[in-house]
C-alpha cells in the first residue's frame, strides 16, 4: 500500500482561507437575513394586551399613549424603553412587559390605589396606598372623601401610617380626619371635618399616638362640664408636659392649671 500523498503547504492555506471566506459569506448572509426579518413589516408592533388593575388605563388608552413613544419591531423594541413609557402614564404604578409573537406585547399593570390627597389645600397630587405620592388627574378618584396629608416629601409613608393609626381613635367619638401634617419642625398637626383643630406635638408615633388617645378619653367629661359635645371642639394643644389646653366654641378653659375653668387628667 502507498503512502498517503502530503497536501503542500500552500494548498492547505488556500484551502483554509477558502473555507473562512465561506464562513464570512454565510454570517454576512446570516446577519443581513436576521436584519430583513427584525424589519420586516409582519413583526410590526400591532396591538397590545394588558393585564391586572385597569381601572384608570385601557387597552385603547395605552396604546393611544404608548405605542408612538415605541421604536423598532417585536424583534428589536427596546423593552426597557418600553417599560418606561408605560410607566409615565397616569395611574400606573408598576409594570411588567413582555412579548406577546409575533407582534404584539403583553402589559401587566399595578395601578396606584389612592387613599389620600398630597400637599397643602388645592393641589391635586396623591398618596397611594403604599404611602408613596405620585401625579394623576384627582378627578377620576374613585373615593370621594379622601384626607389630605401634607409634610416632607420623603416621610409620606411615615405620615400615612400615623394617619391609619390615629383616625381609628378618633372614629370612636365620630370625629374624622380632614388633614394630616408634619411639620417641618417635627410636630403633627391635626385637622377635622367639623373644622377642630388638634396640636399633636412631637415624638414618636407611640408617643402622639398614646397622648392622643389619653385626651380623648378625658375629653367627653370636660366638654360635659359646659353643656356641649364633641362637635364644639374649635382647637385642642397637647404639647402641654402636665395637660392641655383646649377652646370650645364660645367658651375658652385650660386643662392642668390650678383655675376654676380647670380639668386635669
Amino acid at each position: 500500500m502507498s503512502a498517503a500523498l502530503v497536501k503542500p503547504l500552500d494548498v492547505k492555506l488556500m484551502n483554509l482561507v477558502a473555507l473562512l471566506l465561506l464562513l464570512g459569506a454565510m454570517a454576512l448572509t446570516g446577519v443581513g437575513l436576521a436584519r430583513w426579518l427584525a424589519g420586516h413589516s409582519v413583526f410590526a408592533i400591532q396591538g397590545i394586551t394588558v393585564q391586572g388593575d385597569t381601572n384608570h388605563n385601557t387597552d385603547m388608552t395605552l396604546r393611544t399613549q404608548v405605542l408612538p413613544m415605541l421604536r423598532g419591531t417585536f424583534l428589536t423594541v427596546d423593552m426597557t424603553g418600553a417599560k418606561r413609557a408605560f410607566e409615565m402614564t397616569p395611574w400606573v404604578r408598576r409594570v411588567v412587559v413582555q412579548r406577546e409573537f409575533p407582534n404584539r406585547l403583553r402589559v401587566k399593570l399595578q395601578e396606584h390605589q389612592a387613599v389620600a390627597y398630597w400637599g397643602a389645600d388645592g393641589e391635586s397630587t396623591l398618596v397611594n396606598s403604599y404611602g408613596e405620592v405620585f401625579e394623576a388627574n384627582a378627578g377620576e378618584v374613585d373615593q370621594d372623601e379622601l384626607p389630605r396629608l401634607n409634610g416632607p416629601k420623603e416621610e409620606s409613608a411615615q405620615i400615612l401610617t400615623m394617619y391609619q393609626r390615629l383616625q381609628p381613635q378618633f372614629a370612636a367619638y365620630d370625629m374624622q380626619i380632614e388633614a394630616l401634617e408634619l411639620t417641618g419642625r417635627g410636630s403633627w398637626r391635626a385637622e377635622m371635618d367639623s373644622g377642630a383643630e388638634f396640636e399633636l406635638g412631637r415624638g414618636t408615633e407611640e408617643v402622639v399616638v398614646s397622648r392622643t388617645v389619653r385626651f380623648l378619653n378625658s375629653m367627653k367629661q370636660v366638654i360635659a362640664n359646659y353643656g356641649r359635645g364633641v362637635n364644639a371642639l374649635a382647637h385642642v394643644d397637647l404639647r402641654h408636659e402636665q395637660g392641655y389646653a383646649l377652646r370650645l366654641k364660645g367658651v375658652s378653659l385650660v386643662a392642668g392649671e390650678k383655675t376654676p375653668q380647670s380639668k386635669s387628667f
